[in-house]
């Protein structure tokens, strides 16, 4: 990081066709001090959950051995090449999912409500839900204040608030993750089109028709703004030359999925049932979510963000790995064939967030990378999704958090709360409470420093 003498104001942004680009952090934007060389600026830190709807194959998911040693399982085969900022955590329970007195079915409701804000589900269909604020959520209030957005609440696949939900339970509880306080939970986006101008820029009108005509007006917006990028780069010294060269070189990149995305949806709307600007892939969609994601770590527009892979209770199919079944009625077959088809789900979800680790791993950020500056929490808030299970839930958090995390293991409890997780999740980002849901403690182990609490 160089330390110059006249800094480039952190919200600089370039402005064209009724958008603007926020910036990726520059060297120039970081401030000179007076009689002081040299000096690196303290690492933005940035936190992400991955969630994935009923559960995992077991047997391909737990490691068999412990520690530093511990070898990659099939479901987390992809994750390989990142083995060194990945830690694996078992003996965790989700038991605020668990049912309360003759509350009976609705166990992916409470799943998803509880993995992250430890705290009972209301079971209620109308619009009296309360549950708890979500970790995000307190991770976004205080990092959304040097942000332009606190968060991003994203979804792969159907995010509407009505249809087919558990009996008793409102849907929202099912369909997100993210609460921003008890009684408010947070709508996820689907759409990469919605999420791009909510990112880069506003639009005239929220209509289709309206959005599928600015795109054929303005079929890059990056062209008209390329005498304003010139005359900006003259004033920037090479290594900042490069990351905005590289910045906007993904930006066009995701544009272009962005308007092929739109036009594919067109053609596709009737016979998918699918909402503008999705793709009927489903690795098309997840790659154009986490682009977006990493577009927006990387610009500083927000550092704080949850995808889930799927709705809780999802019966979606995934013919793109010959899956043809929905996902959810496999999870209640134990035998040998539907277990190998739920297990290659699993895969592919992985598959697509070792696709968002690698494009962190690839980004400079200061002195490291994006991903060592982040934390991701991936994981569900069931375990078995035939027996519905929250105990020794599916856990595994990848990246440096800024040196604060330890990786290359796998580590095992013995049956704590996932509530203790999120404490100690808030402890390494300097946040710390000294109650968290059904939270009875600290996890050892996550880092050097909390170690033995």
């Amino acid at each position: 990081m160089i330390v110059t003498k006249k800094a480039i104001p952190r919200r600089t942004v370039l402005r064209g066709i009724g958008a603007s680009l926020a910036l990726p952090l520059l060297d120039g934007m970081v401030p000179a001090f007076a009689g002081v060389r040299n000096t690196a600026a303290k690492p933005i830190l940035r936190f992400g959950t991955v969630y994935v709807p009923a559960g995992v194959a077991l047997r391909n998911f737990w490691p068999s051995t412990e520690g530093a040693g511990f070898e990659i399982t099939p479901i987390l085969e992809p994750l390989k090449p990142f083995r060194d900022q990945m830690l694996v955590l078992g003996g965790l329970a989700n038991r605020e999912a668990n049912p309360k007195g003759n509350e009976g079915v609705g166990d992916h409701s409470r799943a998803g409500t509880s993995f992250l804000s430890g705290a009972h589900a209301k079971k209620t269909d109308g619009p009296d839900m309360r549950a708890g604020t979500t970790l995000d959520q307190i991770l976004a209030k205080e990092f959304g204040q040097q942000t332009q957005l606190p968060s991003l609440e994203l979804i792969l696949g159907n995010n509407e608030w009505i249809g087919s939900c558990d009996p008793g339970y409102a849907c929202p509880y099912s369909r997100t993750i993210s609460w921003r306080t008890p009684t408010t939970p947070l709508p996820m986006e689907n759409n990469p089109t919605a999420i791009f101008e909510r990112l880069f820029g506003d639009v005239s009108s929220t209509d289709k028709a309206a959005r599928l005509a600015r795109i054929k007006e303005n079929r890059s917006l990056l062209d008209s703004l390329t005498d304003e990028v010139r005359h900006f780069q003259a004033r920037l010294g090479v290594p900042d030359r490069r990351k905005i060269n590289q910045y906007l070189d993904a930006v066009r990149d995701v544009e272009r999925r962005i308007q092929l995305a739109e036009e594919q949806s067109d053609r596709e709307l009737l016979a998918m049932d699918k909402p503008a600007g999705v793709p009927v892939r489903y690795d098309d969609h997840a790659k154009i979510i986490f682009d977006l994601q990493m577009l927006a770590f990387q610009s500083d527009l927000t550092r704080v963000f949850t995808l889930m892979m799927g709705y809780e209770g999802s019966d979606r199919a995934y013919p793109e790995i010959g899956v043809p079944d929905g996902h959810h009625s496999l999870t209640h077959n134990i035998h040998p064939e539907p277990y190998d088809k739920v297990t290659r789900i699993n895969t592919y979800h992985v598959q697509m967030l070792a696709y968002f680790i690698d494009r962190l791993r690839s980004t400079p950020d200061g002195d490291g990378t994006l991903l060592d500056h982040s934390m991701l929490l991936y994981g569900s808030g069931i375990s078995n999704g035939n027996t519905h299970s929250h105990v020794d839930v599916p856990v595994v958090l990848l990246g440096g958090a800024g040196g604060k995390i330890k990786g290359g293991r796998y580590q095992r409890y013995q049956d704590l709360p996932i509530s203790n997780l999120h404490r100690s999740i808030l402890d390494i980002f300097e946040m710390p409470v000294e109650k968290w849901g059904d939270s009875t403690g600290h996890l050892d182990g996550l880092s050097e420093r909390l170690s033995g609490l």
